[in-house]
């Protein structure tokens, strides 16, 4: 009876994973949702939760010439660094302490995030949220 159950839910998280993947690859918000379908699928609601944070992480808000954009806008800002305990975690808010700038339209971003500097890490962020959207190296 088990193996009724399993069977079909794995065939169909390995017919899946392939497109819950490539959405993941269009960004932090899309990798999410993909991620948490497919564990779901395969997990229900814990793998859900699971496969959304996953999917998150794999998924980056930004492209490469755009990181290096918000990157270099950052160092000449000359912000200062806020030292934090917390792991700095694609998906996981900023404590209320930490000041949030906002990254300007000459930027160049599609979508208005702000960025902080942590643990001496330039960090994106969801201005509504302050979630965590890009740790850029």
């Amino acid at each position: 009876m088990r193996n009724r159950v399993l069977r079909p839910a794995a065939t169909l998280a390995v017919i899946t994973l392939p497109l819950a993947l490539a959405a993941c690859q269009s960004g932090t918000a899309t990798g999410a949702a993909g991620g948490a379908v497919t564990g779901a699928l395969v997990g229900g609601p814990i793998g859900a939760a699971v496969g959304g944070v996953a999917g998150a992480a794999v998924g980056a808000a930004l492209s490469p010439e755009e990181t290096t954009r918000v990157h270099t806008y950052a160092v000449a800002q000359r912000r200062p660094s806020i030292r934090v305990a917390e792991d700095v975690v694609v998906g996981q808010p900023l404590p209320p302490r930490v000041r949030l700038y906002p990254v300007p339209r000459s930027v160049g971003l599609s979508n208005p995030y702000s960025y902080t500097i942590v643990n001496d890490r330039t960090v994106l962020v969801d201005p509504q949220t302050r979630t965590i959207v890009q740790v850029i190296e």
